[in-house]
């Protein structure tokens, strides 16, 4: 079975995971991004199973005690979780999945599925990094100093992470994560699904060739 492989990527804010991601999505076939469930409000503009599942606090928990989730957060007021079973059934049909989120859902999620293959965004630098987060002028200084330190905490944690890209130039970061998602989906388990009928065919022939 040529299962598809299941993708962490963090980033801090400002470090353009998303932009990264979307346009990843866009250029590659069978890779999607994993939706998350929320008891946030909807915002204008959002769409049911599109940006998130909507859901009450209530419905939410009973996915908790009923283990629903392969990952979950708190964050202030509002919980978000990955659905396990959304997950499973992606992946078994050979779609790569992507799951973009924070440090934390990261350790959750290696621990459940050893398999799956983290990827950590870091700005160029600090001061990029805060220029970034100034330059879309929807935040108060007090939020972006709190993202700011957000950021360095996210980012003390990049060990965790199999690969580390610096989106200092967009393009070149986005053939790097397309490199990471190409040499997975080349290896020996992935490829002998589809390869084993011309495998067979050039061990038979050369069999059959020393015959001669």
């Amino acid at each position: 079975m040529n299962k598809g492989k299941l993708y962490i990527i963090s980033a801090p804010s400002g470090a353009g995971k998303t932009s990264l991601v979307k346009q990843l999505v866009f250029d590659v076939e069978k890779i999607i991004v994993s939706v998350s469930h929320t008891t946030r409000q909807m915002r204008k503009g959002e769409v049911e199973g599109k940006d998130y599942f909507f859901s009450t606090t209530d419905s939410f928990k009973k996915m908790i005690i009923d283990d629903e989730f392969l990952e979950h957060a708190q964050v202030f007021d509002n919980f978000y979780g990955t659905s396990k079973k959304s997950i499973e059934e992606t992946l078994h049909d050979g779609t790569d999945v992507i799951l973009e989120i924070d440090w934390q859902g990261a350790q959750q999620v290696r621990q459940m599925l050893p398999s799956s293959i983290s990827i950590f965004i870091l700005p160029p630098s600090i001061e990029i990094l805060q220029q970034r987060l100034e330059s879309r002028d929807q935040d108060s200084k007090e939020i972006i100093a709190r993202r700011m330190r957000d950021a360095v905490e996210e980012m003390s944690h990049y060990d965790e992470f199999d690969y580390l890209i610096v989106n200092d130039d967009f393009k070149q970061a986005l053939i790097e994560i397309k490199h990471i998602i190409f040499s997975h989906r080349l290896e020996k388990n992935r490829q002998l699904s589809t390869l084993t009928p011309l495998l067979s065919r050039l061990i038979i022939f050369g069999e059959s060739s020393r015959d001669y």
